[in-house]
């Protein structure tokens, strides 16, 4: 099907960074350098507007190819520049979106994988394996520190310049929906690792923003605090209102557990110690569960009744 050039200038104007004019004309590399460093950080979407007609007519045949065996592209100093940029932003993707991952496997894979993205571009590409064993060999010199992307990328640029070759002419181009489907499965695979730091980002800076209000309310009270203790200090004051809540929490459970005793035990609050042995002994008697077989489960409730009111009592005495 024949390219227009008014519809690859309206997807330019469109979604050019983006790349969606190269999707529509075939340039797949191209595309995937445009989606990934939104349009060449804008300076190479603009620059495209110039180049249209021609890829619009080398994609319809106009011009076709002629077959380049056996010979090497001219170096192109702007290809050059190219490959060392995106070299050098894939390894610091790489370093911000992988940092659980080995520099010294995350940063030269990154690095030549952005190297060779730029070589792919247009007609041209590269040998993959002389990029990335230039671009971890200068990365175990430079021990892969965040630093050395920029020697790694200049390093691995030179390679790709040195092993560059066209593109084998005649290569039947598989269908528009299996190059979506690889587009954006290399999309994924470059965003996902950020989107996930970038989460993980996001719930820590939300956990400290919850955590203001709380800490703003510690702060406000810190003098009130900080005045007594100091009254508690000099005695001026006495224990914190929380300890004499707590101690009075307590007594007042105590007195009721005593009042509940004196109750079970048939005995007026404040009863003497004999009072309490002999009311015990009698009432133990009464309802002892042996002697009240008939009514066994309520004697041996009573039962347990006498024995705990009793203890609470004797063992507050003593």
């Amino acid at each position: 099907m024949a390219k227009r050039l008014l519809v690859a200038y309206g997807l330019w104007a469109l979604g050019g960074p983006l790349g969606l004019h190269h999707v529509y004309l075939g340039r797949d590399s191209h595309a995937l350098l445009w989606m990934l460093t939104l349009g060449g950080f804008g300076a190479g979407w603009l620059w495209d507007f110039w180049h249209l007609p021609s890829w619009v007519a080398t994609a319809n045949r106009a011009r076709v190819p002629r077959d380049h065996v056996g010979t090497v592209p001219a170096l192109s100093p702007l290809r050059l520049v190219g490959q060392v940029m995106v070299g050098m932003y894939f390894g610091l993707v790489a370093a911000l979106g992988l940092p659980w991952v080995p520099a010294l496997l995350a940063q030269p894979l990154a690095v030549g994988l952005g190297v060779q993205l730029v070589s792919s571009v247009g007609d041209q590409t590269a040998e993959v394996p002389s990029i990335l064993a230039t671009a971890f060999l200068t990365s175990l010199l430079f021990q892969g520190r965040v630093l050395a992307v920029l020697p790694v990328s200049l390093a691995a640029s030179v390679a790709a310049q040195r092993h560059r070759r066209y593109k084998p002419c005649g290569t039947p181009q598989p269908r528009l929906a299996a190059r979506l489907y690889h587009l954006g499965l290399a999309c994924l695979a470059f965003a996902a690792p950020l989107a996930f730091c970038g989460l993980c980002g996001a719930s820590r800076v939300l956990g400290t923003l919850l955590a203001l209000p709380r800490a703003a309310i510690e702060l406000l009270l810190l003098p009130l605090r900080a005045g007594w203790l100091l009254a508690e200090t000099l005695g001026f004051a006495g224990g914190s209102p929380l300890r004499e809540r707590g101690t009075g929490s307590k007594a007042s459970d105590q007195g009721q557990r005593q009042h509940w005793a004196y109750e079970v035990l048939g005995l007026p609050a404040g009863s003497s110690a004999e009072d309490v042995q002999r009311s015990y002994r009698e009432l133990v008697k009464v309802w002892h569960p042996d002697h009240n077989r008939h009514r066994a489960k309520e004697a041996e409730q009573r039962f347990i009744k006498l024995q705990e009111a009793y203890e609470e009592l004797a063992g507050s005495r003593r």
